[in-house]
């Protein structure tokens, strides 16, 4: 059976959220206040947040808000509040492209 025959093949979440474009704004739209993360240990906005734009390095909560889905996960799973999250700018964050 050809490729064409099976039909077009699936792509995976990682191929998918390559296609995105970014408009980063000079203001961050997500700002983590890191004093309160040293003191939660379970940290949920790590393995929760579908970009990856949280990671622990040498113990300390290290985040990116440049690939930001803007789902607004984090601001909801944080046991402590340590999330501001708005909207970016106007015209500003993410086009998703999954075609």
């Amino acid at each position: 059976m050809s490729r064409r025959e099976a039909g077009p093949r699936r792509l995976r979440l990682e191929e998918l959220l390559q296609r995105n474009v970014y408009d980063v704004d000079h203001r961050p739209h997500i700002v983590v206040d890191t004093s309160k993360c040293s003191r939660c240990d379970a940290k949920p906005c790590v393995r929760l947040c579908p970009a990856g734009c949280y990671t622990v390095v040498d113990g300390r909560l290290v985040f990116s808000y440049e690939g930001c889905l803007e789902c607004g996960t984090c601001r909801v799973v944080c046991p402590l509040g340590a999330v501001k999250w708005d909207y970016p700018l106007s015209g500003r964050g993410v086009y998703y492209r999954f075609s």
